[in-house]
């Protein structure tokens, strides 16, 4: 049995397709499960800002990895990798397919491939590079990085310029792969979607969802994290600084624009990493309902 993996930039509609795919699979008897590989989906309490599956998608398709951390902890991607191997080997184990979803491509690969992990920084250099990323800003901090890593790396990504960074000044050479991209040494047999759409269509997309989460509660999610203590990977999700800039007043027109701005870098972040993806299949799904594109992956899927 192959594993799918559904990968693609944000608001593109991934989960809407698996549930798709999964009523399909049971029609013939099956019994799939999705796996969560969203960096930010893994929190408690974030679940409206990250876009996670709701409770009514979750009764149409169980999820795991989904919601299971609390937002006060530091989660890396050698924490879920452990984690997503235990369950994607549990699953195949028990006959049922599992759905790997998400949008996050370092985490994509740590579900369905080996890492070669690096070992923790000392606290306090990674106390001093939040600093001095607070301070000066993500793109200081990436003129610094070496060249062939700094290539890969989009100067606003702070997470990824944080943990480089971090590396670096604890005397670590980064692993092959660090850039978080793909690579073909699967642990199992996987079928690999990468779902795409017309950029201004994604485009508006991604401005509806924004302006959805927002009515949904986000600002009071991130809020209510930055009350807690948020880890730094927790603060990664995308628009929780601009939700958190005024936490006395409503969002204003800037933070959400900013916040779609954001969004919107992403998802080319993420077809970036997707065109780089060696055996990734594309389907794009430009005025393609769910259904529609549920039945070319079933067909690329081919029997059970």
């Amino acid at each position: 049995m192959r594993i799918l993996a559904l990968f693609g930039p944000t608001a593109v509609g991934k989960t809407s397709v698996a549930i798709a795919v999964a009523e399909r699979l049971r029609e013939r008897g099956e019994d799939p499960v999705a796996v969560n590989c969203d960096s930010i989906q893994v929190y408690r309490g974030l679940e409206t800002l990250s876009g996670a599956a709701t409770p009514e998608e979750r009764a149409r398709l169980e999820h795991r990895l989904l919601a299971f951390v609390e937002p006060g902890e530091e989660f890396s991607a050698g924490r879920y990798a452990e984690a997503a191997h235990r369950e994607i080997d549990s699953l195949l184990g028990q006959g049922r397919r599992p759905i790997v979803v998400g949008g996050t491509g370092l985490y994509l690969r740590a579900a369905l491939a080996d890492l070669d992990l690096r070992p923790p920084v000392p606290p306090e250099i990674r106390e001093e590079v939040e600093s001095e990323l607070a301070e000066r800003g993500p793109e200081a901090l990436h003129s610094e990085l070496d060249p062939d890593l700094a290539a890969n790396v989009d100067p606003t990504d702070r997470k990824r310029i944080a943990r480089l960074t971090e590396l670096a000044r604890a005397g670590i050479e980064a692993a092959a792969g660090a850039d978080g991209m793909w690579t073909a040494e699967l642990r199992h047999p996987t079928l690999l979607v990468g779902l795409t759409m017309d950029r201004e269509r994604l485009a508006e997309r991604i401005d509806r969802r924004v302006d959805a989460m927002i009515a949904a509660g986000a600002a009071e999610e991130a809020r209510a994290a930055l009350e807690a203590g948020p880890s730094r990977t927790a603060r990664a999700a995308l628009g929780f600084e601009q939700l958190v800039a005024d936490i006395d007043a409503a969002p204003s027109a800037e933070a959400i624009e900013s916040m779609k701005a954001a969004h919107r870098a992403y998802a080319r972040r993420q077809l970036t990493w997707m065109r780089r993806m060696e055996g990734v299949e594309l389907i794009d799904r430009t005025d393609r309902d769910d259904a529609n594109v549920a039945a070319e992956i079933m067909e690329r899927l081919g029997p059970k």
